[in-house]
């Protein structure tokens, strides 16, 4: 199972600062170290190119973050300083996901050590979301195969407001999404399915809700690939995202959504999603775990 990361992917900033960059390589360490992937498992990607990110976002848009001219009021929104390190993060982040998504049409499951930023729209960033990393990866899937079915699957705590704006109009395209609400975000643009949770769900309630609405998506939507968002926000100890889970709803949410699409050979890209955890060194295990399961499922179906 091939999984896409690269050092770019760090992002200094502020010593507290809510967006955990050391998250996506101290993951990446645990699962080089717990012996879950072996280094040539793990592909060094570059920067996406410009035309990619010309065919989802404004260009003016573009060309801002591209030269740090984002003004105070949008730098709030994103929640992210405009620096020069920014754009090279960004389209790097872009770029594991789409590998990612094509891997997995090859091979059934891959993963980008990262990605979901699922808060952006064409014209503007906002929740630490720059490049919609998985609308971009679904137009270059389909420049590619122009008949491709898509489901986005999205279990961050928080709705994907952006990649449903940037996809809602598109037929080939089902995005589903579960999350806390009612609230500002789930106002400002529908899915193809949005399934919403009681603020402080509990793990009990919230798989049951996750399992039978996926399934109900899935009955009405036969996607050629599924792009999951996994999201690690819905742990109880998060700082953002308002659910109620354990540790061990968690590991069962994976096991049993990737059970279900890989039984069912359904090729799924897995991103990392949002986790913003008290302890910052939790919100690495967490996508670590989502990872592992991945890898274990992958191996089993392959035979290994």
């Amino acid at each position: 199972m091939r999984c896409f990361y690269s050092q770019n992917l760090e992002l200094g900033l502020p010593a507290g600062h809510p967006f955990q960059v050391e998250k996506f390589r101290v993951s990446k360490d645990m699962l080089l170290e717990g012996g879950v992937l072996r280094a040539e498992e793990i592909v060094e990607v570059g920067l996406a190119d410009s035309h990619l990110l010309m065919r989802v976002h404004d260009t003016s848009y573009l060309e801002r973050i591209y030269r740090g001219q984002l003004d105070m009021k949008e730098q709030i929104r994103l929640g992210l300083p405009a620096t020069p390190m920014l754009y090279q993060r960004s389209v790097t982040e872009v770029e594991a996901t789409r590998l990612a998504c094509h891997a997995a049409l090859e091979e059934g499951v891959a993963v980008a050590l990262a990605g979901g930023s699922h808060h952006a729209f064409r014209d503007h960033g906002e929740g630490f979301s720059v490049f919609n990393d998985v609308a971009i990866a679904v137009a270059d899937l389909q420049a590619k195969r122009p008949g491709i079915r898509i489901m986005i699957v999205d279990t961050d705590a928080q709705a994907g407001n952006g990649t449903a704006s940037l996809l809602r109009d598109d037929p080939r395209v089902f995005t589903y999404s579960i999350h806390v609400g009612p609230g500002r975000r789930e106002t400002l643009s529908a899915g193809s399915m949005d399934v919403e949770t009681v603020r402080y769900v509990e793990g009990t309630m919230y798989l049951r809700q996750l399992f039978s609405s996926l399934a109900a998506a899935l009955d009405t939507f036969a996607p050629d690939l599924v792009i999951w968002v996994a999201g690690a926000d819905n742990h109880s100890d998060d700082r953002f995202g308002q659910m109620y889970l354990t540790l061990e709803d968690m590991k069962r949410r994976d096991e049993v959504l990737l059970g279900a699409l890989i039984r069912n050979r359904i090729p799924v890209a897995v991103l990392y999603g949002e986790g913003t955890n008290r302890e910052s060194l939790f919100t690495a295990q967490l996508h670590r775990n989502t990872v592992e399961t991945a890898k274990r499922l992958s191996d089993a179906l392959r035979g290994h």
